[in-house]
């Protein structure tokens, strides 16, 4: 097997991450896709009490487990299959639930994040960065949360104020400029979905005849 393309999608919190994601998915095949989103691998914190738990900044490179990361990218590179974590962000705990994930011609990388740090780039072959404007990204945050998360919209609100805009401001914004493509209207853009699914398929041609 030729070595995966690994191709990373970064991007402020509601920007659109998860849309792009899917599309490429959808475009490329998931038969073809080993997908590992980075909010999968947050730290354990089982050991702390829940309200230490609930004061712990979510939105900090610190907060993840980037080790089991890498750990994981680099054995699908190696043609390895992995057993991706599965986290529960009610709890703020890992679960004893894996999901297994054989390797793939693509290893597609999600979260805000993941340009940040310089080990997790090194690995990627292509970075798209997701923009879209902090209003939409706010209200989307808020949406997600309270439905799919089980927060209230005042605890969505406070850690927003508190640690997801002064992390984006710090990390996620400044990280853009690793970015190979920089996708606006996040994923409404489908003319930039469409001409990335096109390099890729390129790009996977080109390596199977290589």
């Amino acid at each position: 097997m030729h070595r995966p393309l690994v191709i990373g999608v970064a991007g402020g919190s509601g920007s659109g991450k998860t849309t792009v994601t899917r599309a490429i998915v959808e475009r490329v095949g998931a038969q073809r896709i080993a997908l590992l989103p980075h909010d999968a691998y947050y730290s354990d914190l089982s050991h702390m009490p829940f309200e230490e738990r609930h004061r712990v900044n979510f939105d900090h490179p610190n907060a993840f487990d980037n080790g089991l990361y890498l750990a994981h990218i680099d054995a699908l590179i190696a043609g390895q299959a992995v057993a991706l974590p599965s986290y529960d962000f009610a709890t703020y705990t890992r679960q004893p639930e894996v999901l297994p994930v054989p390797p793939q011609p693509v290893v597609l990388l999600e979260g805000i994040l993941i340009f940040a740090d310089a080990d997790l780039r090194a690995r990627m072959n292509i970075k798209l960065f997701v923009d879209a404007e902090s209003d939409l990204r706010i209200i989307r945050r808020l949406q997600r949360d309270m439905i799919e998360r089980g927060r209230s919209a005042e605890s969505v609100i406070e850690q927003y104020l508190k640690t997801v805009r002064p992390m984006h401001l710090e990390f996620v914004e400044p990280s853009k400029r690793y970015a190979d493509i920089i996708i606006p209207r996040g994923g409404l853009n489908a003319i930039a979905i469409d001409m990335i699914a096109a390099r890729i398929e390129l790009m996977l041609a080109e390596r199977s005849t290589a």
